[in-house]
């Protein structure tokens, strides 16, 4: 994670000048060892029971180094500041246990045009003794930037609609520097009021992926082991703030939304797999 701050000021450099036109034919790949130290920080920051099985997002987090990497190199035909996250979908094949050895693979696919710019998705696969055992896809949106026209996203997750409330959280004013110290995610834009400022928010805004581990972590108990998980990010999570949690069953799965003063920040849907 140490490692993460020079990806970013490197990838703030090369956002100046010319750019890759086309994605990378590059897979990145890592060994893992999961770090039971790390493991417990991040379980306390999401709001996990400290456990031998990892909570379903915390494989993100070992693959997150790998995808700045690869989004901060001059070849990637997207600029790293600036990119927005807004759409993440993990299916996790089976429980992971910490003590297993952990082979982690990146690379990018799917440039194409919106109507705001441009997306990318960077996709994850995390693989124990050669099986695969979780996948993850993260889209990012470049605002202003121009792509190929590719296949329309799959329809985003409906929400809970007219759900009761059965969570309110307080987010602390912290939140995202503490979430940013177990992620490896220095985004200026979710440490510091000043920072943020800077890149016209009007205060720090929580991580997409604390929010979306928070929901996890309250159904905790409730989700099978193989399961897949689609959250749509909304409008930002300001820090400090009061939100709540809206769930509801939906077939044999959930529907989730979190709600606050200035509207939806995630909806999701979480579905056995």
């Amino acid at each position: 994670m140490a490692g993460l701050a020079p990806l970013y000021v490197k990838a703030a450099v090369g956002a100046v000048g010319p750019r890759g036109t086309v994605l990378p034919d590059t897979e990145l790949t890592r060994d893992v060892v999961v770090d039971r130290d790390h493991l417990a920080e991040y379980a306390h920051v999401c709001g996990f029971p400290v456990a031998d099985t990892l909570p379903v997002t915390y494989p993100h987090v070992l693959a997150f180094g790998l995808q700045v990497e690869l989004m901060a190199r001059r070849s990637f035909p997207l600029a790293l500041p600036g990119l927005v996250h807004v759409r993440n979908r993990i299916t996790a094949h089976r429980a992971v246990d910490a003590a297993e050895p952990l082979a982690v693979r990146v690379h990018a696919e799917g440039l194409r045009a919106h109507p705001k710019g441009a997306r990318v998705d960077l996709v994850a696969q995390v693989d124990a003794g050669g099986e695969a055992v979780w996948e993850g896809c993260s889209t990012y949106l470049a605002r202003g930037a121009t792509a190929p026209e590719g296949a329309p996203d799959p329809a985003e997750p409906p929400g809970a609609g007219d759900a009761a409330a059965v969570a309110t959280w307080r987010v602390g004013a912290g939140t995202g520097r503490r979430y940013a110290r177990v992620s490896g995610d220095v985004n200026p834009i979710h440490l510091h009021p000043w920072t943020a400022k800077a890149f016209g928010f009007p205060r720090a805004i929580a991580h997409g992926m604390w929010t979306a581990a928070r929901v996890l972590a309250a159904l905790q108990g409730r989700l099978p082991a193989a399961l897949t998980y689609d959250v749509a990010f909304g409008k930002p999570l300001l820090l400090p703030s009061t939100v709540q949690l809206h769930t509801v069953p939906a077939g044999v799965g959930w529907a989730a939304e979190v709600r606050g003063s200035r509207g939806t920040h995630l909806r999701a849907s979480i579905t056995p797999s």
